[in-house]
Order: structure tokens, then C-alpha cells, then sequence
């Protein structure tokens, strides 16, 4: 006689085995039969009065991109605001899964990093994220880890963890300490459960350091996110084993005049380019444009050490005071990268454009160049502007000027192509010797950028129609449009606004462009800037072209950045396999995998972009923490059911006015137009209001800032007398604050692409 399953089995075989619930489908795949059938019906009755289970007779087929009601999650660790994220351990849709927020029940037990568990979910909506899930059994635990400031106490010590989900202390026995001192940074992890103080037990396994020193702030980031920042032995054995290529490696291009642009602190070189005027007399007005990129894959085998660590890491991390490199030094900073005056390898796109930037064709070399400067973006600029420095002077007819004029022409085509085009301005964090905030402003936008833009925007088009050409599996870059819903928020705010963005035609780049044309200039241009830029997904790798909507092209990949980012690593093995250049090229399990190397990258740069807005966040903390108390303007750069959002002008910080203390009165919030409306004096806040704020609280351990609403508009907020209403019946609006400044972080912020 077959056993009955227990409910932990249904359970379990459940979540793998979505819309086959029936009992038939259960009974069959534990071979149940007879007697044991009525037994395993009254089991599933049991389930179903508890909530473990539901019957669909006739499921229907989920949607793409949708999670089954009940699904196996791994929990990520929490944000510096509190807020629990999980992730499915498995993921059907094209896009990346989106991140799920845990609601934990009372009494529920706490989940860390790592812990895997069954959930049920609910979709949502209005919230700034999409999915909730609920706890219906865990399978296990992970390695808690944590990081956390140390206190010695007579048994050892405690640490108080920083993140703000983690509400409660960890003890350290006596021996575990790792000799910490009092009030250091350290990282630790669970080593038993809760003891008699009711505290669990841990051990110290890094010091940090002082969590006050300025070189803290990224550290904190970069632990909390679990982004590797030590190279382990054998992979800087291998870098460090690597030697200069040969003198006769692939074509000699070490004559023509190469440049690199970058910023005045780059740190890496990984690519050139050169341009001159196209002679055939067929095109006339045309150019030839060469971008040369580090051949990062003659050093970065498949299979090495270098190559899994490089992958793991899946991109570099850039921060304010230091950056967390994909590859070692000796590489990124040395044997791959374009340095002046050094011979290189390279792999070559030679670019044929007409004289409307159209490109005509293109091939591919691998090769050796020479680069003739290393340039800053200034030194450019100021030399096209008719101020060329003695290292520009006499690169001026040669270099420069071809450089500019087949950017015009490039220009021109981009013009015709209408990709979306933001004006939003990009924030500088300047460091003092000290490694304190020096300043804070934005980043100039010279002609100089945008030329090398379009240039890699080219270059990365050539290798992936390339590619396609050569019928090879390759990384794709894609950027779907809009999604309905965020579409017609943003179709709410710019009729709010007074402009228009019709209905009932298939969405391009150029309507979008046409309505951000029409605010130009308005006090309405920020906030559709804005809003705009939050109503577009996320950009991210594929094995399948879904095109690039942002950049309105069909075929997009990353081949730019391989010192950097791996999946342009992935790019260039693809093209040495695919022109026969090497036994460097793509592996067959490079090929094998390529698909979760797509959604690992993907979500290795999300990781980065999370960490360096922590980052920032807390230098501008730390940067305002002495200002507490004082008078900003500002702008209202987003609205929710538990407050509004302000863009400081000053810094660019980013507030969240809690709505508790927006008045005494209750709030109604409109999801579509984005707004609060005070229910007795009908004073309303929408997105792109001008508002006057005092600074109550700058919290630089978190980066939170909480702001106090004083004018709007110009005018005093209007008085509602009494106590403010709770409306009956009502969701709560804000479980605490660290819920409250973990929605700020999480909506405020824009995409990559």
C-alpha cells in the first residue's frame, strides 16, 4: 500500500507544479489509488479549510509574465529602509522577474538572505512595486549574514544591525568577536538560534571599521548588496600570469591616429575611435568612423579562473570614492586597457557612413592599435570650441575635427531616428581630501559626450546586426515599451498638465519626444521629464531580439564595455567564433548557458545600480546631517498613498513628506493622477508642484531623509481643525517609518539603459 503524502509534500510538489491541482493530477504523481484516493481527498479538505490549498478545475493558462497564486521565492536581503524583497527561484517570462515585497504575518518567524519558502501571491498596483507575497512555509534556512555595528558586553558583545528590517540584535559569544572593537562596522552570521536573552547567536567573520570613517558609506553598500570586493588567489594568480600579446597579433592598426575620450578620472580605457572623410566618390560627404574596443577575451578564457569571477561579478561597481572592478587591476587598469602610446589589442568595427549619418556597412578586425592621447571630454571640448591645450593643438585637423564632423552627420541621423530624449541632468558628488562630501551639482553635457554616445550607440548596433548575420547566439540588449498601466498614468499627469498624448496608435519614442517638446520650457518640463522616465521599463539582456524602444532601433547589443560588463565579453567571443579569429571564442557552455547569463548579469547590474544609489544617498545625508532643521525649495517628484516625494534643488536629495504631517485631515490618493487631495480644504499635491520643505531628520547610516511641508506654490498650507481622520475601514497608509522610507527609495529612482 502506497503512503499518504504529508501536507509539506503536497505542498512542496504544488509549488513546482503550477494549475495541475486537481486531485487526480495529485493522486497520479504519488501513484495513489482506491482507498488511499478518499484519504487523500480528505487531506486536501483539511488543506483547503487552512488556506494550503485551492482546486482549479479548469485552470486557465497564466499569462506571461505573471506568478502562479502559490510559488517557491528566495528571500533577498533586506534594503537599508526595512522593506524584505524575495525573488522565484525559477522564472518563465522574457523579462526579468520583477522583485516581490514580503508581508510577513504576526508572529511570523524571520526570513534572511537566502531562506527559501513558499508563498502565496497577490498582484498590486498604486504601490510602486507589483507583487506581495505571504508566507505559507519555508523550506530551510540560508546563512544569515549581517551588517551591523558591534557593542562589547561582559559575555561577548551584540551587534545592531543597520538594516532596518532587522529589528532586533545579534549576541557574539566571547570567542567570536574576531577581536572587534567597540562601536567598529562588522559583518557576521547566524551561527545558532535564539538563546535565553531571546537574542540568536552569531559570529563576527569582517571587520569594517569605524562605520563613521567617509570610506564606510560605499562599504556598507557593497556588503549589504553581496557585491564581491576581493579577488580570490588564483584568479589574481592568472591576471597577474598574463603577458603583452605579440607584435604581430592580427592586423597592425598601430599607425592610425586612435583616441580615447573619457573622463578626467577614468579609470579604465576600453575603447578609441577615428574618424576621417570617406574618398570613395560614391558617397560623397561620407565618413569612415573606427571604434576600437579592448580585447578583453584574449586574456578572459572560458573556463579560467578569471573568466567565473568576472562573471560572477557580472559588471563593475562605480562609487563615489572608489570603484569595485569586474577584472583585476593588472587587466582593467593595465594590459586591457587603452593606455597612450602603448600597443594594444582590439577588436575593430570600420564603419561606412553617408553624409545623413546613415550607416552604409561595416566590418570587423582584430588587431593592434596605438593610441596617439589619452583625452578628457574637456579637453575636447574646449579644443572644438577654439581653445585647443597643447596636447589637442596639433591633433586638431587630424583627429578632432573628422571626429566632430561625422558626429553631425550621426546627429542628423539620430534626429530622424527620435529616440527618447530626456532632459535630465546628471548628479556629481564631489570628495574633499578628507573623503567627505566636498559638493554636490550636476555634470556639465558637452557635444563631446554625446559624440562618443552615438559612436558606441553605432558600434553596438554593428555588432549585433554582425552577429545576427553570422547567425550566432549573442546577448541582446533590449528595452521593451512602455506597459499599459504606466502608459496612462503618464497620460493622466500630462493632462493634468494641459498637453496631450493621444490614445489608439502604436507607441513610438517620437510621441513621447513630441509631447516633452510641447512642455519644454514650461514649469511643466521637469515633472514630464520625470514622469516620463519612471513610466519606462527596465533595460536588460536576452538571448532574443526584442528590440531597444528608448534608442528606437531593431537590433542592440553591448560590445563597448568589456573591461567592465560581461555580457560585451559574451559579444566579443561571439564574433571570434563567428570570423573564426581564435580559440577564444564562445564555449559550448558559454552557449549552453547563455540564458541564465542573461538573467544574471541582468540582475547583477540592477544589484550595482541599487548599491551606488545607496551609496549616494547616504553621502547626501551625511552631507545635509548638520542642516537639520533648515529651509529648502524643492520639487514634488512623486506621490503616493503614504506621502510626496521632493527633489531638492539645491543637491538633488531626494525627501519623503510622511502624510501625517501634511496637515490634520485625511487624504485622498488618485492612483491615475497622481495626486493627494485633503478631504475637508481640498488643498491638492501633485507631481511637479514647487514646495518650500524644512529638513526634520538626515539619517546617514541609511541615507534617509524625512521633510516637513511648509509652502505650496507659494502659499502656506491651509488649516484643517481637529485631529486627523482615519478612513474607516481603510488599508493602513504607512506601517512605519522605515516602510515609508522604503518606498521613497524605491520610486524615486530612474532606469538604466
Amino acid at each position: 500500500m502506497t503512503q499518504i503524502p504529508s501536507k509539506d509534500q503536497i505542498i512542496d510538489w504544488l509549488a513546482t507544479h503550477p494549475g495541475a491541482s486537481a486531485k487526480r493530477d495529485i493522486a497520479k504523481a504519488f501513484g495513489l489509488a482506491g482507498a488511499e484516493r478518499i484519504a487523500l481527498k480528505r487531506l486536501l479538505k483539511e488543506m483547503e479549510a487552512a488556506g494550503d490549498y485551492t482546486r482549479h478545475r479548469a485552470p486557465a493558462p497564466l499569462a506571461p509574465d505573471k506568478f502562479p497564486p502559490v510559488t517557491v521565492l528566495a528571500m533577498l536581503p533586506p534594503d537599508a529602509d526595512g522593506d524584505q524583497w524575495a525573488e522565484p527561484l525559477e522564472w518563465q517570462g522574457a523579462a526579468p522577474a520583477p522583485r516581490v515585497l514580503f508581508v510577513p504575518a504576526k508572529g511570523d518567524a524571520p526570513l534572511a538572505a537566502g531562506d527559501r519558502f513558499l508563498a502565496r501571491m497577490s498582484e498590486v498596483a498604486g504601490e510602486g512595486y507589483e507583487w506581495e507575497a505571504r508566507l505559507i512555509r519555508r523550506f530551510g534556512e540560508a546563512a544569515h549574514r549581517i551588517v551591523g555595528i558591534f557593542r562589547k558586553t561582559a559575555e561577548g558583545g551584540r551587534i545592531t544591525p543597520i538594516d532596518k528590517g532587522a529589528d532586533r540584535e545579534w549576541r557574539v559569544a566571547a570567542g567570536a568577536t574576531l577581536g572587534a572593537r567597540e562601536g567598529e562596522l562588522v559583518e557576521a552570521e547566524l551561527t545558532g538560534p535564539k538563546g535565553r536573552m531571546g537574542l540568536p547567536a552569531a559570529r563576527i567573520t569582517l571587520r569594517l571599521g569605524d562605520p563613521s570613517a567617509p570610506r564606510a558609506v560605499s562599504l556598507i553598500a557593497i556588503h549589504q548588496h553581496g557585491i564581491p570586493d576581493d579577488f580570490p588567489d588564483d584568479v589574481i594568480a592568472e591576471a597577474d600570469a598574463a603577458t603583452l600579446v605579440p607584435d604581430d597579433y592580427g592586423d597592425d592598426l598601430r599607425a592610425m591616429p586612435f583616441v580615447t575620450i573619457d573622463p578626467s578620472d577614468a579609470r579604465d580605457h576600453d575603447d578609441a575611435c577615428l574618424a576621417e572623410p570617406d574618398d570613395d566618390p560614391a558617397n560623397e560627404g561620407g565618413h569612415i568612423l573606427w571604434v576600437a574596443i579592448a580585447d578583453v577575451a584574449h586574456y578572459v578564457r572560458p573556463g579560467s579562473a578569471l573568466d567565473a569571477e568576472a562573471r560572477k561579478r557580472g559588471n563593475s561597481s562605480y562609487f563615489p570614492d572608489r570603484v569595485v572592478p569586474m577584472l583585476p587591476d593588472r587587466l582593467s587598469g593595465d594590459l586591457c586597457s587603452l593606455h597612450e602610446g602603448v600597443p594594444r589589442p582590439v577588436i575593430v568595427t570600420r564603419m561606412k557612413l553617408d553624409a545623413a549619418g546613415n550607416k552604409l556597412g561595416h566590418r570587423f578586425l582584430r588587431g593592434m592599435i596605438k593610441s596617439v592621447a589619452s583625452l578628457s571630454y574637456e579637453e575636447v571640448q574646449a579644443a572644438q570650441d577654439g581653445r585647443p591645450g597643447p596636447r589637442c593643438a596639433p591633433l586638431m585637423a587630424p583627429v578632432i575635427a573628422p571626429l566632430y564632423a561625422a558626429w553631425r552627420a550621426l546627429d542628423r541621423a539620430r534626429a530622424a531616428r527620435q529616440p527618447l530624449d530626456l532632459d535630465l541632468p546628471e548628479r556629481k558628488i564631489e570628495l574633499g581630501e578628507d573623503g567627505k562630501v566636498k559638493s554636490v551639482g550636476y555634470k556639465a553635457r558637452l557635444d563631446a559626450h554625446k559624440l562618443i554616445e552615438e559612436f558606441m550607440v553605432l558600434a553596438n548596433v554593428a555588432a549585433a546586426e554582425e552577429l545576427e548575420r553570422l547567425r550566432r547566439p549573442l546577448l541582446y540588449r533590449v528595452h521593451e515599451e512602455p506597459s499599459p498601466e504606466k502608459l496612462n498614468a503618464l497620460r493622466e499627469v500630462a493632462q493634468a498638465s494641459g498637453f496631450t498624448l493621444a490614445k489608439g496608435q502604436v507607441l513610438k519614442t517620437a510621441h513621447l519626444n513630441r509631447l516633452l517638446a510641447q512642455a519644454e520650457g514650461s514649469e511643466f518640463d521637469e515633472l514630464l521629464n520625470i514622469t516620463t522616465l519612471r513610466s519606462m521599463q527596465q533595460a536588460y539582456y536576452l538571448p532574443q531580439n526584442l528590440g531597444h524602444f528608448g534608442l528606437a532601433l531593431r537590433s542592440y547589443a553591448h560590445f563597448t564595455s568589456p573591461i567592465r560588463r560581461y555580457s560585451d565579453l559574451i559579444v566579443h567571443r561571439a564574433l571570434i567564433s563567428g570570423h573564426g579569429w581564435g580559440a577564444d571564442g564562445l564555449s559550448p557552455g558559454d552557449i549552453e548557458t547563455l540564458a541564465e547569463t542573461a538573467q544574471h548579469v541582468s540582475e547583477t547590474e540592477r544589484r550595482s545600480m541599487a548599491a551606488e544609489r545607496d551609496t549616494t544617498d547616504r553621502y547626501l545625508a551625511a552631507y545635509l546631517s548638520d542642516r537639520v532643521g533648515a529651509e529648502f525649495s524643492g520639487r514634488i517628484s512623486g506621490v503616493q498613498r503614504f506621502g510626496a516625494f521632493v527633489k531638492l534643488d539645491e543637491t538633488g536629495a531626494d525627501g519623503l513628506i510622511p502624510i501625517r504631517e501634511i496637515g490634520r485631515e485625511y487624504f485622498h490618493y488618485d492612483r491615475d493622477a497622481q495626486t493627494l487631495r485633503g478631504a475637508d480644504t481640498g488643498m491638492t499635491i501633485s507631481i511637479g508642484q514647487r514646495v518650500l520643505v524644512r529638513l526634520s531628520e538626515a539619517v546617514p547610516m541609511t541615507g534617509g531623509l524625512m521633510l516637513e511641508l511648509l509652502e505650496i506654490e507659494g502659499r502656506a498650507l491651509p488649516q484643517a481643525g481637529g485631529r486627523r481622520p482615519v478612513k474607516p475601514g481603510g488599508r493602513k497608509l504607512a506601517a512605519s517609518r522605515a516602510r515609508e522610507r522604503g518606498a521613497a527609495r524605491k520610486e524615486r529612482h530612474g532606469r538604466k539603459r
